[in-house]
């Protein structure tokens, strides 16, 4: 994803921090990354989950993208749970609700 500059918001960098993710780790996933989901209509730019294998360690990004400024600002940063995403980590399992 090209961009001139990079926001971190508080959120994003407390997650960082929590899940031991550095800025060079974030910085290879909007670089070499990939897009795997996307919402156009997030206010006030859209927005885009990135996927990025960083030292084979999967990688999800939220982003958004201000393509005036090229700017872009991380939301927020995790390692996708096994439990929820397919072994690509680009598609989210599905599961049914089970009656109890």
């Amino acid at each position: 994803m090209d961009y001139q500059r990079i926001v971190f918001s508080g959120h994003a960098i407390k997650q960082m921090f929590q899940r031991q993710i550095g800025r060079d780790e974030v910085k290879a996933v909007l670089e070499h990354g990939e897009v795997i989901a996307e919402y156009p209509d997030d206010r006030p730019y859209p927005s885009y989950l990135m996927l990025g294998i960083v030292n084979q360690r999967p990688i999800h990004a939220v982003v958004a993208r201000d393509v005036e400024t090229q700017t872009i600002f991380v939301v927020t940063v995790y390692e996708p749970d096994e439990d929820l995403w397919q072994a690509d980590f680009k598609t989210r399992k599905k599961y049914e609700l089970c009656n109890l």
